[in-house]
């Protein structure tokens, strides 16, 4: 009877082992592993704010332009262009974001979703810990000795000592479980963590970018009232110019019908004070930064501008001087050039001087050369205080001032 007895119990422990041993071969995870996995929870943030930097990077280079767009003289359109793509680029950020947002979501409930898978595993194996280690507790710790004295041969004590070693191997495997689990669980938790933080950001930014893309819109709105405004006045300057235009021509044109009849007459009239000979050899009337040259030139709103003369730029109030004698044909206001004085040098020459804030010779009197006719004025005008200074040639023509002037000043 103690034989078959013995026998039984051999027979149990071989049977135990066997379940332990196919237990331990068993995965942990039913099911296979993806081919592929996602990148890292990190990895996406950075590649995420890698984008957006991208995105505002451009943008910045946007507003640069546009900053120096403002430092200089431009077309209010250009403007209009700027802040278009401004918003458009900030248009492509909040999408971005948006994108960013359904991810990050997705992404905290997955993480929540491993978090409670990993949470319950973890109190399945604590649970069955718990209870090996009550058996362990009433086992006492002699369990081990009596299990492989008790062997009643060699081949029992193989299998009393495999049996043991499984036992304790599982074990083992079970605490390395808990060990993973709850590192599983700090990391799920972690993650959790920065994806909420993440989204935060991400929200919050949303929201200043909307409120980017609303002041870029007024911006816009305001931009475009401006440059409507802005093509209405530069039309109105450019009809201004050509009116204030044709009366000085009517009044160079007037005076050449006079010389002409004179000369036709024979009568005696004074020598010419500016010939040929004065190219590259007149005084400056004023010294000072050249605003705008001789010629057609871009104005605002891709208007064009016909320049007869040149700008001069000097302080309000800076003497202008005679660049040659001759007679006051003109001193007194003239339209948008405000205060002018025209000379009649003889000849058919004549030099015009613009945009003065008050004239110092009167209409008929002989001016020497180098003697003040005037002090710089135009503060007011869109090129600040300056002098616009012309030479006219027979017939009215317009010549370039530059090549009268002297080149060294």
């Amino acid at each position: 009877m103690n034989r078959g007895k013995g026998n039984g119990e051999r027979g149990r422990v071989l049977i135990m082992g066997a379940l332990l041993v196919a237990a331990a071969t068993i995965p942990l995870s039913p099911f296979p592993l993806p081919a592929q996995r996602p990148p890292p929870f990190d990895q996406q943030l950075r590649d995420n704010q890698r984008r957006l930097e991208d995105i505002r990077r451009e943008r910045s280079e946007v507003e640069q332009e546009l900053e120096r767009l403002r430092t200089q003289a431009h077309s209010l359109t250009d403007e209009l262009y700027n802040i278009e793509r401004q918003k458009e680029t900030t248009n492509r950020i909040v999408n971005e974001l948006d994108r960013q947002i359904n991810g990050l979501t997705s992404q905290i409930d997955r993480i929540t979703v491993d978090l409670l898978l990993a949470e319950d595993a973890l109190v399945e194996k604590q649970a069955v810990l718990e209870r090996r280690l009550v058996d362990i507790y009433k086992r006492g710790p002699l369990y081990a000795y009596q299990v492989l004295f008790a062997a009643e041969s060699f081949g029992d004590l193989l299998s009393r000592y495999k049996y043991l070693y499984l036992v304790s191997r599982q074990d083992r495997l079970l605490a390395n479980d808990m060990t993973k689990l709850r590192n599983r669980i700090a990391r799920e938790r972690q993650s959790l963590l920065d994806a909420r933080d993440a989204l935060g950001r991400r929200r919050s930014e949303r929201g200043d970018e909307l409120q980017r893309y609303v002041g870029l819109e007024h911006a816009r709105q305001a931009s475009l009232v401006e440059t409507r405004r802005s093509a209405r006045e530069a039309e109105q300057r450019l009809s201004a110019l050509e009116r204030d235009e044709r009366s000085l021509n009517d009044r160079i044109a007037a005076l050449e019908r006079a010389r002409r009849e004179a000369e036709a007459r024979g009568a005696a009239t004074a020598a010419a004070t500016i010939t040929t000979a004065d190219l590259g050899q007149l005084d400056w009337p004023v010294d000072g930064k050249i605003l705008y040259q001789f010629g057609t030139a871009a104005g605002p709103n891709n208007t064009r501008i016909p320049w007869h003369g040149i700008g001069i730029a000097a302080p309000a109030g800076t003497a202008v001087r005679a660049v040659a004698a001759g007679s006051v044909s003109l001193a007194g206001p003239l339209g948008s050039y405000l205060t002018s004085v025209l000379l009649n040098h003889g000849g058919g020459y004549y030099t015009f001087y613009g945009y003065l804030g008050d004239a110092a010779v009167t209409k008929g009197e002989r001016v020497a050369r180098g003697q003040v006719i005037g002090h710089v004025g135009g503060a007011a005008s869109d090129q600040g205080s300056h002098l616009h200074f012309e030479i006219r040639g027979q017939g009215g023509i317009a010549l370039d001032p530059v090549n009268w002037l002297k080149t060294h000043r």
